[in-house]
């Protein structure tokens, strides 16, 4: 699909317009048949309808013609989106509709007056000049609110070709703010990115049939047909850097807007803003950073990372063209860097939100490989993990944003912002991208000249960047071998230090429930055993140390449900006489009321069990639990029966983590996220008389991965042979077969 063919089809819809018209009698004066929005662009997509309005002038009657007009056009099976107006009622529409006021902004004559048509549009355009200035901050909210509906297109899984931030919707509204005369938008970089982004929505529609604007999975590859491109990936890269390459104009060209309506309107009208000294070779014109007239690019190899750093500390736009004239002009880096590069590229990403402007720019001009080559790794790298709401470069940004926040929380800031930057650099590697980060993050901080044992910290970081995440919510924290884990990898409580506070960026930078309240306090409560072990050399602790009162009624064969409030849902306490196939049947009364387990642990005390259960709901009472536990516990509800798996899933992996309790067996389960799951491995392992210790549930996007440690019913591990006749069973369970 090219600008060609749009052009082609648009002429065949004139045609067709026209010879309607003709063939209704439509007036040579006083009337006109006028194309708008798309079609008033000459922008047809293959499905597009056609958007026409008969306008009349003042005083004129359309009689019979707008009644009759639409007919020869329905029966050619064309979709027409038509009104009638006069021209005052044009001008209404518009005062009354901002989409109908941008619609009207690229009026086109098809038949009739051509006359008419002349005065419509200027009019249009004068009264949109005119009414620009208290107009633009509701058209500014119009487009906030589509962009937080509908997200941005470089990072959406599904994207939307039109109506996304950085789609074809952000583009029209960019051509409408250079119309005002108010602000500039580089014509040659908009206007090739939104022909180009036009042709992959013909090919859309195309593929789709009917006119869609969203690109699904499976679509992928076609596209890189239509558009010549190697392979579904390079598709994927091409369409994601038009969207990222909009957003960017976007967001610049309204920081633009912004800062005029700020100004004054004594300011406004002058032609050129004063320069103010801000660094060296760097100065603020207005709200933009742009270089003075000492600077002398080819011999400061600093100036680059001195106005980026300065734009983003001051929240400031930095001047495109003085980003790309730093590009081509300023001396490269020597290895490894001075102290005064490193200290501004750590002022940089520890700017909070200026980052991202700032960054982005960096990357539309070219200037990013200056400082960072290996940026090109992660560039426009989808994530894997649902729970990830950008891509992977733009979660790095974002987690070095959330890390600026906490830089007060570590002796270090300086590592903790390389780190955040450089966590995720191993990522598109064939090996886990922690262990391909390291030596590429080593090789980094040792380019930026930090000193040895620094950079030993930042590739640490890089490393176990996941390590606190992971085992806070899929390992015992009262198991003394959990801690000892944790430590063994840390080293040192600087470290954790450091790495407690990327794992909280980390989190907070990949989507709002990474870091709930839920598993935030798993998070620092492991940290605070780990610290306490390294500063000490003694283990924390052990909860599982700490007895809890036995109510009287359970001494006397009763069930006691305690109900607790928290921050993301409830924590149930059950305490019951001991018997093997308890756990499965507290855990089957969850499942049967679709709620879902954060998070069990069970022990025995003076021969009753006490276990204590986090779930995802509120509201939950004494009685309600009681009554729906002794249903099942009587046998009057079997769980099992009606919690059956879903064929449809992918198979459950089971495996037995051999080094990771000296106490218990650890099985962990990766299944399906469904109800049900604790409850038929808790039930499998109860008929081969296994005891569960505690379970650690976790849901990551559509799965599930379940840690549970095992005992026999009389204490102790499990041999090896029993724990893989626990692990088939488990298994088997799983899939709905017979164990």
């Amino acid at each position: 699909m090219t600008a060609t063919e749009r052009e082609q089809r648009s002429t065949g819809a004139d045609a067709l317009c026209a010879a309607a018209y003709d063939e209704v009698g439509g007036a040579r004066t006083g009337m006109a048949l006028v194309a708008v929005g798309g079609y008033g662009r000459g922008e047809l997509a293959p499905y597009s309808d056609l958007d026409v309005v008969l306008v009349l002038d003042e005083g004129v009657e359309a009689g019979e013609v707008a009644e009759r007009l639409w007919y020869p056009l329905w029966d050619s099976g064309t979709a027409v989106d038509h009104s009638v107006r006069t021209l005052p009622e044009m001008v209404a529409a518009a005062d009354s509709d901002l989409r109908v006021a941008l619609g009207l902004l690229d009026v086109r004559h098809l038949a009739g007056d051509a006359d008419l048509t002349l005065r419509l549009r200027g009019t249009m355009l004068a009264h949109w000049r005119r009414h620009a200035r208290e107009r633009l901050p509701a058209l500014r909210e119009l487009v906030r609110g589509r962009h937080e509906l509908v997200g941005e297109l470089a990072h959406l899984s599904v994207p939307d070709v039109k109506e996304a931030e950085g789609g074809l919707r952000d583009a029209t509204v960019l051509k409408a703010l250079v119309t005002t005369w108010l602000v500039d938008v580089p014509h040659t970089e908009l206007e090739n990115s939104r022909q180009a982004l036009l042709d992959v929505r013909d090919l859309v529609q195309q593929s789709a049939g009917r006119a869609s604007d969203r690109i699904h999975p499976e679509v992928w590859s076609e596209l890189a047909t239509g558009l010549g491109l190697a392979d579904a990936r390079s598709a994927q890269v091409h369409v994601r850097t038009l969207g990222r390459r909009l957003t960017h104009l976007s967001r610049l060209t309204w920081r633009r807007v912004d800062d005029y309506l700020a100004r004054p309107a004594s300011v406004r009208s002058a032609r050129r803003p004063a320069l103010f000294p801000i660094a060296q070779g760097v100065a603020l014109s207005g709200r933009e950073i742009v270089l003075d007239r000492t600077a002398r690019p080819a011999e400061d190899p600093v100036l680059l990372l001195r106005a980026a750093a300065a734009a983003a500390e001051m929240d400031a736009v930095l001047a495109p063209p003085t980003a790309a004239r730093l590009a081509r002009e300023v001396a490269d880096l020597p290895d490894p860097w001075p102290d005064e590069a490193r200290h501004l590229l750590v002022r940089l990403l520890a700017s909070g939100r200026g980052l991202l402007p700032v960054w982005e720019t960096l990357e539309e001009t070219g200037a990013l490989p200056r400082l960072l080559p290996e940026w090109e790794r992660i560039r426009l790298l989808p994530h894997a993990s649902a729970i990830h709401r950008f891509t992977v470069d733009r979660h790095v940004v974002e987690t070095c944003i959330e890390a600026s926040s906490l830089i007060r929380q570590v002796n270090r800031p300086d590592v903790l912002m390389v780190a955040a930057l450089l966590h995720d650099i191993g990522k598109g590697s064939l090996t886990e991208h922690s262990v391909a980060g390291e030596p590429i993050a080593r090789g980094i901080a040792t380019r930026m000249g930090f000193e040895p044992a620094s950079v030993d910290l930042v590739a640490t970081l890089v490393r176990w960047h996941l390590l606190l995440a992971e085992t806070a919510t899929t390992r015992d924290h009262d198991d003394p071998a959990t801690i000892e884990r944790v430590a063994s990898r840390v080293g040192s409580t600087e470290a954790l230090s450091l790495l407690t506070a990327l794992t909280e960026a980390d989190a907070k930078a990949a989507s709002p429930q990474a870091w709930s309240s839920w598993r935030a306090g798993l998070v620092l409560e492991l940290s605070r055993r780990v610290h306490t072990s390294l500063d000490t050399g003694r283990p924390f602790p052990s909860a599982v140390d700490e007895e809890v009162e036995i109510p009287r009624a359970v001494r006397n064969g009763a069930v006691s449900f305690a109900v607790e409030a928290t921050p993301d849902g409830t924590r149930v306490t059950a305490i019951a006489p001991d018997r093997v196939g308890l756990l499965a049947d507290f855990s089957g009364l969850f499942a049967l009321q679709r709620l879902p387990v954060r998070s069990a642990r069970a022990w025995v005390q003076e021969g009753y069990s006490v276990s204590s259960w986090d779930v995802a709901e509120s509201g939950l009472d004494v009685p309600f639990l009681r009554e729906r536990y002794a249903a099942i516990a009587e046998g009057r509800v079997d769980p099992t029966s009606r919690l059956r798996p879903d064929p449809r899933a992918l198979a459950p992996t089971v495996e037995v983590r051999a080094d990771a309790s000296l106490a218990a067996t650890v099985l962990e389960v990766r299944a399906a996220d469904q109800p049900g799951v604790v409850h038929r491995v808790c039930a499998a392992l109860a008929q081969l008389d296994v005891a569960v210790r505690s379970a650690h549930v976790e849901t990551l996007g559509p799965q599930a991965v379940d840690v549970f440690y095992l005992q026999e019913a009389a204490a102790g591990v499990l041999s090896d042979t029993r724990a893989s006749e626990a692990a088939h069973a488990v298994r088997a369970a799983l899939a709905g077969q017979p164990g």
